[in-house]
């Protein structure tokens, strides 16, 4: 076993997805992730808790970069203004991982448990940019509204951009997913 080799985490992430791929998520074990790997089992358990963590293990990663770029806005910014920055900033996070976001996509998808999973992170992360919001002293209730428009916002631009061929990068897709909140809020 390639115990010693680097980057153990990733290729634990591209085995897993791999598999997932080929015999579904809830047919493979963590024991055949770490040996498609080239790990053992044990080094895997090092690094996920479980199958499913090697799909949401960058969750956390993602909440702190929303919620940095959000307190990060400038003070003057309208709370809309700065979750647009932050979406903005946020997209960055996603660079060079088109491919790994559209098969981690598919898997979810295909799985209601993961789906379910995938909902749970994304209301964790409203909250998480709610709370932000307070902090920088928006009312509770345009706080809230806020942070769910951001999440919206980001889900529709994100999906469109896993089911696109890569060429575009996810911050186009959100700048295209805000202005057409911007015509649903104005009537147009």
């Amino acid at each position: 076993m390639g115990r010693w080799e680097p980057n153990a985490r990733g290729r634990l992430e591209q085995a897993a997805l791999a598999l997932y791929s080929e015999r579904g998520f809830e047919q493979t074990t963590a024991a055949q992730i770490a040996e498609r790997a080239g790990l053992t089992e044990r080094t895997f358990f090092r690094h996920y808790a479980d199958k499913r963590e090697v799909l949401f293990g960058g969750a956390h990663a993602l909440e702190e970069a929303f919620v940095d770029a959000l307190a990060g806005a400038p003070d003057t910014a309208a709370p809309i203004d700065a979750m647009a920055s932050t979406l903005e900033a946020v997209a960055s996070f996603f660079l060079e991982r088109h491919e790994f976001a559209r098969q981690r996509q598919a898997v979810i998808m295909a799985n209601a448990e993961l789906r379910e999973r995938e909902l749970i992170k994304l209301a964790s992360l409203s909250s998480a940019l709610a709370a932000t919001l307070r902090r920088r002293g928006v009312k509770d209730s345009v706080a809230a509204l806020t942070a769910e428009v951001g999440i919206a916002v980001f889900k529709v631009g994100f999906e469109r951009w896993v089911e696109d061929d890569g060429k575009r990068t996810l911050a186009d897709f959100l700048r295209e997913s805000l202005g057409e909140l911007t015509v649903v809020a104005s009537g147009d």
